[in-house]
């Protein structure tokens, strides 16, 4: 039991730099995709807006998928962090390119649509999932 306790206070340290500088990490990117967007996700989806919750939700996860297969593959702290970024400017082109295919994409998740916001959200998934497999190598 002593050894389990010494070794989780030895990794205790890491583990907290790495988990909050990949929460950082999200949450810029979280951040960053709401201002690219040019609906309001929180005001549509405190009015009950399904498709709008779908769409966040789809890029919250999309945006976490990658960091948390770099923070699996990383070696360092700098390591996540350039691996990180390049994976959430990656997952920002992917939602921008969508929005290329469909160019009233913001009105129709405004409007509720929920084939425009399930189409979003696979984009934003099958992109996160080539992204972390990428990321691993």
């Amino acid at each position: 039991m002593e050894e389990a306790l010494m070794a989780l206070w030895a990794g205790l340290p890491v583990f907290m730099v790495h988990s909050g500088t990949s929460l950082l990490i999200l949450l810029v990117g979280i951040a960053l995709y709401m201002r690219l967007t040019s609906h309001d996700e929180l005001a549509l989806i405190r009015e009950g807006n399904v498709a709008a919750a779908l769409s966040l939700g789809g890029a919250i996860i999309g945006l976490a998928l990658p960091l948390a297969f770099s923070l699996a593959a990383s070696v360092s702290i700098w390591d996540l962090v350039f691996w990180g970024i390049i994976a959430l400017v990656l997952q920002l082109i992917a939602f921008r390119l969508v929005a290329l295919l469909l160019p009233d994409l913001s009105a129709r998740i405004e409007k509720g649509d929920m084939g425009a916001a399930v189409l979003l959200v696979s984009f934003k998934l099958a992109t996160a999932s080539i992204n972390a497999a990428a990321i691993t190598g």
